[in-house]
């Protein structure tokens, strides 16, 4: 029996177990393949960038750790490493661009001076995929962002320098939604913060809603661009303060009804970010969500497919949610393969995804309204031991990328023939 003829057999043996408990797994995996993920850009080059050779972005609490070799050191290498890696990931991508990856040509193009022009390169690369892109301004690594205040800046003309960046962004935003046919999540994240405990929180805040206010003044049809803003506990170097704090940007997107960004790295690490979903989706009109994996604080490890990690995608799935909320990954891992990060991360996000749409959810559901909790927890329980991984490597076959662990062979086969041949 070859492989593929395994692969099925355990298949139709998983797709009769679920039957049994009231799951369809064939229309399970069509939803997958209506929910793509964005790949973050910075994982290929460590938040590097390309607005100067050898570019390497530090400062507003970024930081990636480690130098294992083979980094993207420049545009084509980039975009070769990015495909590699949607090659061997199932289902549907996105990718997710920051402002300071424009392809400027060698010119010296400030932050407040991009225009949609310098990404057209990316635009068009993404068309020939037929992918969709979001897109992020850059207020880190700059000298006007030295003292890690920018668009809360007490200083108008830093501020205004800010705010002109992120119009501009906004606006390369909507046009790659134009010409994409997809809308483009822009998401608003500052670094904005203090190392100590400050004494003048308030008029920073006041600031910043000021500051978000004129940003978002001129509108965009939400075919081709979606505003969302993005919250954080502290970043390393403001442990004391963040201007834009949970409490600000959830009041803020509720109130101009834009999405709230919910970064799994953001909160405390006590806190499930799944808790937050359902409350949010009440308030607001869609969700971005920011997967990674925190080990204690923000650091932004590989996304596995751990208890956070399935939390979230039940809680996507049990709102019936799956058309209003918007996953992007969001780690920055030096220390392991680029390529290895991105498949691993990515498809242990599909496989919560897949593991929480095979929930048999009418049945828990009443179980719950019937207050049979002993039922909904063994239920639950049973679950985890449920066939799904012959599932997934149906779903793999099926969407013609490598099963179980042949993708480890391809990516050590890329680092031999293409990575190892990059000087550092």
């Amino acid at each position: 029996m070859n492989k593929s003829e395994r692969i099925n057999r355990a298949f139709e043996a998983a797709k009769e177990e679920y039957a049994r408990i009231g799951v369809d797994v064939e229309a399970a995996m069509d939803q997958l393949d209506m929910f793509p993920i964005s790949l973050h850009c910075w994982q290929a080059d460590d938040v590097g960038g390309f607005e100067t050779p050898d570019a390497v972005l530090s400062g507003g609490g970024i930081q990636a750790t480690g130098n294992y070799p083979g980094k993207a050191r420049n545009i084509p290498e980039h975009r070769m490493d990015i495909e590699k890696s949607m090659d061997l990931i199932p289902g549907k991508q996105r990718l997710n661009l920051h402002a300071s990856y424009g392809d400027f040509q060698g010119e010296k193009v400030d932050r407040d001076q991009i225009e949609a022009k310098h990404f057209q390169g990316w635009i068009d690369w993404a068309k020939e995929l037929g992918i969709g892109m979001d897109f992020n301004c850059t207020t880190f690594s700059h000298p006007k962002a030295a003292d890690d205040m920018t668009i809360s800046h007490k200083d108008k003309g830093i501020r205004d320098f800010w705010i002109e960046h992120i119009k501009r962004c906004r606006s390369i935003s909507a046009e790659m939604g134009k010409q994409l046919g997809s809308p483009t999540i822009h998401n608003i994240w500052i670094q904005d913060g203090s190392k100590d405990i400050p004494v003048d929180r308030y008029t920073h805040r006041a600031i910043l809603k000021e500051s978000l206010d004129e940003i978002l003044s001129e509108k965009f049809s939400t075919d081709h661009m979606k505003d969302a803003v993005e919250a954080k506990l502290f970043g390393i170097g403001l442990e004391a303060m963040t201007v834009g704090n949970a409490e600000f940007y959830l009041g803020y997107a509720v109130a101009n009804q834009i999405l709230i960004c919910l970064d799994s790295g953001h909160y405390h690490p006590t806190e499930q970010v799944a808790d937050k979903i359902s409350s949010a989706l009440l308030f607001v009109p869609e969700l971005l969500l920011h997967v990674t994996r925190a080990i204690r604080w923000d650091s932004d490890h590989v996304v596995t497919l751990n208890d956070d990690t399935l939390l979230i995608a039940q809680e996507i799935v049990r709102c019936n949610a799956l058309d209003r909320v918007h996953m992007g990954l969001d780690f920055f891992d030096a220390s392991i393969n680029r390529i290895g990060a991105y498949v691993v991360g990515t498809r242990a996000s599909q496989q919560a995804m897949l593991f929480a749409l095979l929930e048999p959810g009418k049945m828990l559901l009443e179980y719950e309204e019937n207050e049979q909790l002993f039922e909904r927890l063994a239920m639950l329980e049973l679950l985890k031991t449920k066939p799904f991984g012959a599932v997934w490597d149906y779903y793999c076959m099926k969407n013609d990328v490598p099963v179980a662990q042949d993708f480890i062979t391809e990516i050590q086969q890329y680092e031999k023939e293409v990575l190892s041949k990059r000087s550092s």
